[in-house]
């Protein structure tokens, strides 16, 4: 049987996605962090199939727990593409439990991926802002930067050797008795 954190291990903050729950204590591999709960609803009743929120779990095709009530602390866990928690379905029980897949340090978020169905709906419009893709997207920014600077350099550095051949040119033209005297052989007319 797993080890289950005790509710001071948690707290509810302030996260870069919004509000997150935090670790308070260490939390080692394996732990069951806490319980994903809320009314259960059949989806084959067209009244409970029609309630529309970002805190619905599903458990199967037909059960999904609705963890929009304010006690749900659970519902604060955020998405991460690297999570260091996973959800523990179990759909005969209808429960949810969310457990650490990674050692937790006190201060770090805790988080989960949420999965395909729920980043293509939500999550992909806005673009995750899990601390991975943040990271990706910043690393892209800064080689995006770099390549345009490369090119600036490069056009700056075609526009001086123009620059300098156009002079070049200019040197070549000397005035010979008042004209223009381009380098040919022959006599210049007076």
């Amino acid at each position: 049987m797993p080890v289950t954190a005790s509710s001071k291990s948690y707290r509810v903050g302030r996260s870069k996605t919004g509000l997150g729950l935090f670790a308070t204590m260490p939390i080692k591999k394996g732990t069951r962090i806490i319980r994903y709960f809320g009314p259960i609803l059949d989806c084959r009743i067209p009244a409970q199939d029609d309630i529309e929120n970002k805190y619905l779990f599903e458990l199967n095709g037909r059960w999904t727990i609705d963890g929009s009530v304010r006690k749900n602390l659970a519902r604060y866990i955020n998405h991460s593409c690297r999570p260091n928690a996973e959800s523990d379905v179990r759909p005969r029980e209808r429960k949810v439990f969310i457990r650490a897949i990674k050692n937790i340090e006190p201060g770090d978020e805790i988080n989960y991926d949420y999965g395909t169905d729920y980043f293509k709906a939500y999550l992909k419009p806005i673009g995750c802002k899990c601390a991975s893709c943040e990271n990706k997207r910043k690393k892209q920014r800064a080689e995006a930067r770099a390549e345009r600077a490369k090119v600036k350099a490069r056009a700056e550095r075609k526009a001086q050797k123009a620059g300098a051949k156009s002079a070049n040119k200019g040197a070549k033209k000397q005035k010979l008795n008042g004209k223009h005297f381009n380098g040919k052989a022959g006599r210049a007319k007076a």
